[in-house]
């Protein structure tokens, strides 16, 4: 079932929004403000995103910047009672993939979210199955990596680890956030948990484990995926 992530503060608008995708057939997570929004987006990774301008706590500008930062993928249409045209070119600037303008029509917008998921899943079936770094190759929907072409046993949240280490290329991703976020990990967990488990990565992935080229530890800060 495809589920979308539902980003409005007013009450009686996610309450419509919810009933309009969940008679459509999805599934439907409701975040009211836009801290707990990048929290769930984390966890739940949807289909698509609907996003309200007016958020408390974090704004739906910010929330629409930092979701693209994360995922280049996932479609995020806008809806919002701003209706100049530098607004919106400003949030489809910012990586939102459509704006619609409140009052809308509910069959526009399921219209637009439906499309929005064809043109998403048509660019994921249209890219390599595989991706590669070194003497890497790795096959995700699989579960299967190989280095210089023989197979190489990752446990499932290996897998998890590299794929939200690859999804973050170049962004320093801290310890916490890889035990919250990746592993399920609640609250403060000693980082040589986490160490640990990117040091196997590195003894499996890596010509030279001690001298990574590709998982790299930025000191005091957490680590960072280069291809």
């Amino acid at each position: 079932m495809e589920t979308i992530l539902v980003i409005e503060d007013d009450r009686s608008v996610q309450k419509a929004l919810k009933r309009l995708f969940e008679y459509e057939g999805y599934k439907v997570e409701v975040c009211g403000d836009g801290q707990s929004a990048l929290e769930t987006f984390r966890v739940l990774l949807p289909n698509a995103i609907i996003l309200d301008l007016g958020l408390p706590v974090v704004p739906g500008k910010d929330v629409c910047r930092e979701i693209r930062r994360q995922s280049r993928s996932v479609p995020i249409i806008v809806v919002s009672a701003l209706a100049e045209d530098a607004d919106k070119v400003l949030l489809l600037e910012l990586g939102a993939d459509d704006y619609v303008t409140k009052p809308f029509s509910p069959r526009e917008l399921l219209a637009r979210v439906r499309a929005a998921i064809r043109h998403c899943d048509r660019e994921e079936s249209t890219a390599s199955k595989y991706l590669e770094f070194g003497a890497v190759r790795v096959d995700f929907a699989g579960m299967e990596a190989t280095f210089n072409g023989e197979s190489v046993a990752l446990t499932a949240s290996e897998f998890r680890t590299l794929k939200f280490l690859m999804e973050n290329t170049q962004r320093i991703v801290d310890r916490q956030e890889i035990l919250n976020q990746v592993l399920g990990y609640e609250g403060c967990v000693e980082t040589r948990t986490i160490d640990n488990h990117i040091l196997k990565l590195r003894q499996k992935l890596e010509r030279e484990p001690k001298n990574p080229r590709h998982i790299v530890t930025v000191g005091g800060m957490g680590y960072k995926f280069v291809p």
